[in-house]
């Protein structure tokens, strides 16, 4: 098992919890449904906003292995937008240099929605604007587990980052107020900068997206090192 590796040269790869869709809806007195749809317009929002901001690779949290255990109503409704999301977009992301991955099992997926993960990863194999990474029934210590399974003989950090997918995120954003990282990403996170807002993931914007980029380019990045004005 390896994942693929975000297509970055001089960007960021920035990765997003994608949080708080049910919730938004609940509020306003619809379906969960409702506002997994919504989180669909946040998405393709945000996916068109990344060139500008210097963004090369975006991984998003679209469904994580825990999320099997919601009710099978909402969990085929997830499915079958996926299936929706995927087949519109293929189109416009290789119109617009965006290449799509699906990271996490594919065993326990329905079968219809294989195919048309395939397709669409094969269509946009060539972009090179964006490098978009969809986490769908994903687990990262799963992920770890399985990696490290296949490094017996040379377990080392840089032989294991290949396998997850070779390239640490920069800037991670959780939406919908929680502050935790709930099994996404742990190995590439290790020195993300992380920035929670208390806004529903329907609702963030091109602006939210802005202001997470501005506030990660204002932090002194120091990975254990002494910072250099401490040294003059």
């Amino acid at each position: 098992m390896k994942f693929p590796s975000p297509s970055i040269s001089d960007g960021l790869h920035a990765a997003v919890i994608m949080d708080g869709n049910g919730r938004w809806a609940t509020t306003r007195g619809l379906p969960r449904i409702a506002g997994h749809r919504a989180g669909v317009n946040a998405l393709r929002r945000t996916v068109e906003a990344c060139a500008d901001l210097g963004i090369k690779a975006l991984t998003v949290y679209a469904f994580s292995s825990d999320n099997w255990q919601r009710p099978s109503a909402e969990v085929s409704a997830l499915m079958r937008l996926f299936h929706t999301y995927l087949r519109r977009e293929q189109a416009k992301c290789v119109e617009n240099g965006v290449r799509v991955s699906v990271i996490g099992r594919r065993d326990r997926l329905p079968r219809m929605l294989l195919p048309v993960i395939e397709s669409c990863e094969k269509a946009t194999e060539q972009g090179r604007k964006l490098h978009l990474r969809l986490a769908v029934d994903y687990s990262s210590r799963d992920a770890i587990v399985q990696a490290a399974a296949h490094l017996r003989k040379n377990p080392t950090r840089e032989n294991l980052s290949s396998l997850l997918g070779g390239k640490d995120v920069d800037l991670l954003i959780r939406t919908g107020g929680e502050k935790r990282l709930s099994d996404f990403l742990l190995w590439e996170c290790a020195y993300a900068e992380l920035v929670f807002t208390p806004v529903m993931w329907p609702d963030f914007s091109e602006s939210d997206l802005a202001a997470a980029v501005a506030e990660f380019r204002s932090r002194e990045r120091r990975f254990g090192a002494v910072p250099t004005a401490a040294l003059a």
